[in-house]
Order: structure tokens, then C-alpha cells, then sequence
């Protein structure tokens, strides 16, 4: 679709693997259409708060103090990891020769970041993000408690070594996060075919109404 010159939202993002792939599928499509690239721009969307609350169920099972240290921090440091794959794919000669015909980067938006736990900040998945070139669905609620007390600082990519250091963390305590990616991927696919199903079967009703 890129290719033909529509701008996507690519959505339900959880995963640095899957994350790469998108990027590439966007840049291979930009590279397959001729002349101005200027006008199509895309947005790929990284859920955040979600893998907090599966990643922390996981932690929980442990009950160790070194799996409680790392609870509602596992969904930043992914996130963190991954703008620092879009910084690292949207530069160098290959982008830099689309960039010069006009073509824009896919920005990561950070969705699903108001924070779920209670016991959590909540602004925590606002505060940590914050970069160029970003996006964040931010819920109202969450952006009204930001303009009273968040922080605006570059923070994205400000510890990007702690925020690896996190999840090998993460990995030595035997969790795997591409499992928790995986099933928060699958959960999110069958979710949202639902809603689209619902939503086909309500037109339908409402159609057979205006017969």
C-alpha cells in the first residue's frame, strides 16, 4: 500500500522483531515508488501499557525481590529499545537517499499509555517517552494529569543502556518477552477482528432496517 501511495497506521505493535519488519515493509515501499515521496507518511503504532500488565503477571509468579524490582518497568525499556531501532533504520545512505526524494519517517506512536496498575505513576508512560519524531495516542484523562505534573523532557532515548539492562534483567529471570509479545499480539488480533465482525454484523442489521 505504501508502494501505491497510501498512508498506513500500522497497529498492535509489541515486539522489537515484529517492529523491524514493519519498518522494512515501509521503507521497500517507499523504494518501489517512482518520483516525489513527500506525500505519504505512515505512523506505526507500539502498544505500551499492555505488556506492563502481562510482563508483571509473569513477575509476580517469580515473587522474588529481583522480579519485583522489575515490575511496570519491562514496557518502557521495550519501547525505549525500539525507538532506538527506528533511529538506527531511518538513517545512513538507504534512507538518506529517500529522504532526498522527500519521503518521511514512519513515526512510532506509543499507544495504550495510560497506566493500568494504580500503585504506578500516572503519568509514567507519558514522562519516559517523550522524543522526536513520536507520537502518543495519550487517553484524556492521562494528558489533564500530565499538564498538572508530568515532565517534558527528551527521554526516550536518554538511558537506552539501562533500558537494556532492564530487560536482560528480564531474561535471566527465565521470562521470555517475545512470549509475552506473542500473546499479547494474538490476544490483540482476535480482539480486534471481533470488533470489526461486531461491527460488520450491525451494518448488516441496520441495512436490512432501511430495506
Amino acid at each position: 500500500m505504501i508502494a501505491e501511495g497510501v498512508s498506513v497506521n500500522v497497529t498492535l505493535l509489541f515486539s522489537l522483531d515484529r517492529y523491524r519488519e514493519v519498518m522494512e515493509a515501509y521503507i521497500s515501499g517507499l523504494e518501489q515508488r517512482d518520483g516525489d515521496l513527500s506525500n505519504v507518511s505512515s505512523v506505526a503504532s507500539f502498544f505500551i501499557s499492555r505488556v506492563d500488565s502481562e510482563a508483571d503477571k509473569r513477575l509476580d509468579a517469580i515473587n522474588s525481590a529481583d522480579a519485583t524490582a522489575l515490575k511496570g518497568k519491562i514496557a518502557v525499556a521495550n519501547a525505549q529499545v525500539a525507538y532506538e531501532a527506528f533511529l538506527e533504520t531511518f538513517s545512513g545512505p538507504r534512507w538518506d537517499a529517500l529522504a532526498a526524494r522527500g519521503a518521511r519517517p514512519q513515526r512510532p506512536l506509543w499507544a495504550s499509555t495510560s497506566t493500568k496498575n494504580p500503585d504506578y505513576p500516572d503519568t509514567l508512560y507519558v514522562d519516559q517517552l517523550i522524543g522526536p519524531n513520536t507520537v502518543n495516542t495519550i487517553p484524556e484523562k492521562t494528558l489533564d494529569d500530565f499538564d498538572d505534573h508530568g515532565t517534558v523532557n527528551r527521554t526516550v532515548d536518554a538511558d537506552l543502556a539501562g533500558a537494556h539492562a532492564v530487560l536482560a534483567k528480564f531474561a535471566e529471570l527465565g521470562i521470555s518477552l517475545a512470549d509475552v509479545t506473542r500473546q499479547l499480539e494474538d490476544e490483540g488480533v482476535a480482539s480486534f477482528s471481533k470488533s470489526f465482525d461486531d461491527l460488520l454484523e450491525t451494518l448488516e442489521e441496520k441495512a436490512k432496517t432501511l430495506k
